[in-house]
């Protein structure tokens, strides 16, 4: 026995119990009819001319129904005469390559069979322009060329700054359209600065470049479309700050103050740009954001398939698994901290060999006297907060709260020959 497995070997891991969490479960039913209503405005009407060549600028998040919002969406412009294409909108996301991009966008279902347009990925980028502190602004060079630009997003809070503006249309116009050297220069100052420039940037490129419309959407709390609007040109701005408060009040949580230790069973980048929602687990990689319960210990164990070997958010958390670190592609992970500036969530946490013993070091040092009355709570991923598992020591918290409920007696946590969760 190894000196890891002598400090870890009479650590108990506590028996656990499955808790529903109740949010509100409001959702868009006929999404299709929504969208082809918002988008009978006559403005787009007037504007979308045949023969154009639109761009619609799709991004690298696993949104809710993307695939009928993209389809939809071509589907329209093509009634109208235009000639749509794909490109993709994501930064420096998929490896800041053009194949990696595409592969992105066809792991979402953005394939030129589902959404009958092609897709047409590029990293190259035009500048058009400066900010007056000297950031640099940069447009994809394909979508340049086109006739017009259409947007396609989620608008939600950020997680590593606040701001009237987060994560929705501005950022995708702003950091998304500019690849990876719009993004890199979007953060180039720093996330402190975030919630300044990034809408600086896209009402600069609002100005410059023929930006039709953009299709933006509100999840709730179970990752399933509870708003759409088609926004014009001239109101993404003010519309966006709206969305934004929506966004808010819709966002999933897990309601407890204080947990000593969270085991996260998978991150990636299709579940969040940190791997795992930061508003979610409470840990930010910077100190520009906030919210979110006090945990004093966090195990991620596995990178979802989606994600493609990017680990981003694994240094969030303070141990992970050998097998998340065997799929690690680090040149896709440390690409993204090297464009946002921020690579404390690029770092290889403290490396386990399996799932229980990581869940044993995390709580070994969650600072607690006795370890049988650890608040541990498990979940899938972030994006999957509604059915949790609680121990023991947190099951008189949900029986108080009114948005938790106990479904399940209490039981060992399965574990394999390897030491890894079934």
């Amino acid at each position: 026995m190894g000196v890891i497995q002598e400090l870890l070997k009479d650590i108990p891991v506590p028996k656990m119990a499955k808790v529903k969490q109740e949010f509100d479960d409001s959702q868009v039913d006929n999404l299709g009819d929504v969208l082809r209503a918002g988008l009978a405005k006559e403005q787009i009407k007037k504007t979308v001319k045949p023969g154009m060549e639109i761009a619609v600028a799709v991004g690298s998040r696993g949104l809710d129904r993307l695939v009928e919002t993209t389809a939809v969406t071509v589907k329209y412009l093509q009634d109208l005469g235009a000639k749509p294409y794909i490109v993709p909108c994501m930064g420096s996301h998929g490896g800041a390559s053009d194949e990696g991009q595409k592969a992105v966008l066809e792991h979402l279902g953005v394939t030129e069979e589902n959404v009958f347009a092609e897709i047409r990925s590029s990293m190259e980028v035009i500048k058009i322009g400066e900010l007056p502190n000297g950031l640099p602004i940069y447009v994809d060079k394909i979508a340049s060329k086109a006739d017009g630009i259409v947007i396609i997003n989620r608008v939600k809070p950020h997680t590593a700054f606040r701001g009237p503006v987060e994560s929705g249309i501005m950022k995708m116009i702003s950091i998304g359209l500019g690849k990876q050297k719009g993004a890199e220069a979007c953060h180039q100052l720093g996330f402190k600065h975030m919630a300044e420039h990034v809408p600086a940037m896209a009402n600069m490129i609002l100005e410059k470049m023929p930006i039709l419309f953009a299709v933006a959407t509100v999840e709730n709390a179970f990752d399933k479309v509870a708003k759409l609007e088609v926004l014009l040109p001239q109101e993404i701005e003010e519309k966006e700050i709206e969305l934004q408060k929506l966004a808010k009040k819709q966002l999933p949580k897990l309601f407890f103050e204080k947990i000593d230790v969270l085991v996260i069973d998978e991150i990636g980048k299709n579940i969040s740009g940190d791997g795992m929602d930061p508003n979610i687990t409470g840990r930010y990689p910077t100190p520009y954001a906030y919210g979110g319960p006090e945990v004093t210990k966090m195990v991620v164990l596995d990178l979802t398939e989606e994600t493609e070997g990017n680990a981003n958010g694994v240094g969030t958390a303070d141990f992970t698994t050998q097998r998340l670190v065997d799929k690690m592609n680090r040149d896709a992970t440390y690409a993204n901290g090297l464009t946002s500036t921020v690579v404390g969530p690029t770092h290889v946490s403290t490396t386990l060999p399996n799932d229980y013993q990581a869940i044993q070091a995390a709580i070994k040092t969650c600072n607690i006297l006795d370890f049988t009355k650890v608040k541990m709570v498990r979940i899938k991923n972030t994006l999957e907060v509604g059915e949790i598992e609680v121990s023991e020591a947190l099951l008189d918290h949900v029986s108080e709260h009114p948005n938790m409920e106990r479904i399940s007696n209490i039981y060992e946590l399965n574990v394999d020959e390897e030491g890894n969760l079934n």
